[in-house]
């Protein structure tokens, strides 16, 4: 029982009893008050009576007439005259007929007032005894009206006193409230701290529980610079802090093997020419701060542009930028080059070539290099400020967005969708669950197509939730089948829609114990664009037995107030952390640091996309929980 619910029976039964016993003891005092007043009015009765038959000198027909006479007012019960003998000379007796009042109120409170008692004399001889009562009818008919009086003051004290009680619980159970809710988001992983409540007894409940989080939170922030310290010295290029070499092309083979990524994408090789003459004609100093700008411009957004995917060091003076291809953005090359030549400007000394390649995902990671290599040697021989691009690639279908939307919606409206199993497997091979990405059949009998061709069109065309929430259904189908857990993948944009969530609510809550089953995942921008829809998926669905976690993690994970308080259940490291693993120490280092952080607030940890098998070992010591990719099919 709560302890509110306590409280609440603690008032009421204090309420209860205060009002009861009220009533008992007024019904009481004022029924002993009757029976002393009938007790002293029939004892002056008796002596007035008494005084009156004294005058009648002993004769018995008027000391019978002077009774008779008295009884036949009707204010008597009972009167009596015995001898001294014991014989009774004269009685008269009236029955007590109680009118309007309730036979069980006459029952439990009883009234037996005192007869009154008086001696009749003539003279010095004493004729007898006098006993009179008086009629307690009446004293009943009053006791009762007043009993009634009573309880309903009584009862009205009583509901203004519960009504008090009511607004003081209901005062106190708010700050109580925010402690439970602290105490049971502790039970589901979220670290949050609550306003301290006035009340002292509560105020040191919510100070301590407060003083916790805040240690957890400090030690947890200290580890995740830790492991951000180690994922910059794993991943990045100490001068201008640009992803290096290795992890840059395994970025690249990562977002290329990506069931979700951009089914076509621009890889931009940028170069400076003739790096070493520069710096001695520039200083060594001049040079790192060249070199740091154009690595800025590199990392940062273009107008007309989405932002880069990765940007990365090949060399001392070759850099490399992934760009997702958007279809309605504006010709990349001539935006970024005069972004570039806006840095080198006033340096004639200084000059710089580039290459746009695309990508897509039928390609290989070597071969999209060397033809960005062929094109940077090709702009290289143009001249300083050369650019040469890459064109390739065909929509999967032809026209702009009305075609778009109109193929999307008869995908969903004809069901033309399926969901591809892949296994997420534990170091022992037991299966936890299958990530199951969504291919849509765009034309009719042709070829399903994965995410990284219809995605992008879907966001264009607003259609990303919608298309969601057919992969969810499609889960849900299958799970209530064969009752094996489902992994389905959400847009990040998915979240930004309001109609979204409610949807998703309702048509998990109909799913039932199917519900159970489902994971559902997001990638890792989600925890810092769309953080109060995260929040508020994970509130709504892990009641209901969903398992919510992030994709493709790696990047944020320094980010760990958010996993403190999103109360996610689990996080996919994407692959480009697990390229050669086996003979980076301090990849390995990082893998485990994260890892360990991660279990410390309560969070399973997959990789995802594990290409090599000779990785497997090494995360299985680092404590991964599961593993998906082509190493363990």
């Amino acid at each position: 029982m709560s302890l509110i619910r306590q409280v609440w029976i603690l008032i009421m039964g204090t309420i209860v009893l205060a009002t009861a016993g009220s009533v008992v003891m007024s019904i009481w005092t004022a029924r002993s008050s009757l029976e002393a007043q009938l007790s002293m009015k029939n004892n002056d009765n008796a002596q007035t009576l008494a005084l009156s038959l004294s005058q009648q000198r002993g004769d018995a027909a008027l000391l019978e007439l002077a009774i008779a006479s008295q009884f036949d007012t009707g204010h008597y019960q009972s009167i009596r005259l015995v001898s001294p003998d014991g014989r009774v000379r004269v009685e008269r007796n009236m029955p007590v007929v109680i009118r309007g009042v309730p036979t069980w109120f006459v029952d439990q409170v009883p009234v037996h007032p005192r007869a009154g008692v008086a001696q009749v004399s003539n003279g010095w001889n004493q004729i007898g005894t006098l006993e009179l009562r008086s009629q307690s009818a009446f004293a009943y008919a009053d006791l009762w009206a007043t009993s009634v009086r009573m309880t309903l003051w009584a009862l009205g004290v009583a509901v203004l006193a519960a009504l008090v009680g009511h607004l003081a619980v209901r005062r106190l159970r708010g700050p109580l409230d925010a402690v439970v809710d602290q105490a049971e988001a502790l039970t589901q992983r979220r670290f949050v701290s609550v306003p301290e409540p006035g009340t002292p007894e509560l105020r040191r409940v919510a100070q301590a529980m407060n003083m916790m989080v805040t240690r957890l939170n400090q030690v947890f922030s200290d580890q995740s610079q830790q492991v951000e310290q180690l994922r910059r010295q794993a991943s990045c290029d100490a001068l201008t802090g640009l992803a290096h070499r290795r992890h840059f092309l395994a970025a690249l083979e990562s977002h290329l093997g990506r069931e979700d990524g951009a089914a076509e994408s621009r890889v931009v090789l940028v170069r400076l020419l003739a790096l070493a003459e520069v710096n001695r004609r520039l200083g060594h100093l001049r040079t790192d701060e060249l070199l740091r700008s154009v690595a800025a411009v590199l990392s940062g957004a273009l107008p007309g542009h989405p932002a880069p995917l990765v940007a990365g060091r090949l060399n001392g003076s070759d850099f490399a930028v992934l760009y997702p291809q958007d279809p309605g953005s504006v010709e990349l090359a001539p935006t970024l080059m005069q972004r570039l030549r806006a840095v080198v400007d006033g340096l004639p000394e200084v000059a710089l070539v580039m290459s746009v390649t695309t990508g897509r995902q039928d390609r290989q990671v070597a071969e999209l290099m060397a033809s960005a290599d062929h094109a940077l040697a090709a702009a290289e021989a143009g001249g300083p400020f050369s650019c040469q691009v890459d064109e390739a690639g065909a929509a999967p279908v032809p026209g702009g967005e009305d075609a778009w939307r109109r193929a999307l919606l008869d995908t969903l409206m004809a069901a033309r969708l399926q969901l591809q199993p892949y296994p997420v497997r534990d170091a022992l091979g037991t299966l936890l669950h299958q990530e199951c990405p969504l291919r849509l059949q765009l034309v009719e009998d042709g070829p399903l197509e994965p995410a990284s061709r219809w995605l992008p069109m879907a966001l264009r065309t607003g259609l990303g939730s919608d298309v969601d929430m057919a992969a969810v259904a499609l889960a849900l189908t299958a799970i209530g089948a064969d009752h094996q857990a489902r992994g389905i993948n959400l847009s990040p944009q998915s979240l930004a829609d309001p109609k979204f969530l409610p949807r998703l609510h309702a048509r998990v809550c109909a799913a039932g114990e199917a519900a159970r089953w489902l994971w559902l995942e997001v990638d890792e921008v989600a925890l810092q664009r769309h953080t109060e829809a995260l929040d508020e998926m994970c509130r709504l669905l892990r009641p209901l037995g969903v398992r919510v976690g992030l994709e493709h993690a790696g990047d944020r994970l320094a980010s760990i107030g958010r996993l403190l308080e999103a109360g996610l259940d689990y996080v996919k490291i994407a692959s480009t952390w697990t390229d050669g693993l086996e003979s980076d120490e301090t990849r390995r280092l990082w893998l485990r640091s994260s890892v360990g952080l991660l279990h410390g607030v309560g969070l399973q940890v997959f990789v995802e996309g594990v290409r090599d098998p000779a990785a497997l070992p090494q995360l299985w010591a680092a404590g991964v929980d599961g593993v998906t990719g082509p190493a363990i099919r």
